[in-house]
């Protein structure tokens, strides 16, 4: 248990993060929500890094150490995508994927 909490409840809790950004990057279609979904799947992965590492291993860093690795090509991809949805924003001035016709060629 960490902190009065199982294993479980905190698995739970990380699993219903991970589909909510999955029904969120499927069923959205504003390019801003779609990286919000994608950043909630992010953060669920850090969560069942440092739980289950928790859990394993108490007195081991290994899973922080990942997390904070996914935390930072978090960012990395994040600053990324705003800059390219900046860029499309400034072409076509739309953020819907329906209007995205000019990344197919």
């Amino acid at each position: 248990m960490i902190f009065g909490v199982s294993i479980y409840e905190i698995l739970t809790v990380s699993t219903i993060i991970f589909f909510i950004g999955i029904y969120g990057f499927v069923t959205r279609k504003n390019l801003i929500a779609m990286l919000m979904s994608v950043e909630l799947i992010l953060n669920a992965g850090a969560l069942n890094f440092v739980v289950i590492n928790k859990y394993l291993f108490p007195d081991a860093l290994g899973g922080v150490i990942f997390s904070l690795f996914i935390i930072a090509v978090a960012a990395a991809e994040t600053a990324l995508a705003l800059a390219i949805i900046i860029n499309l924003y400034r072409l076509i001035m739309s953020l819907k994927t329906d209007d995205l016709e000019t990344m197919k060629f």
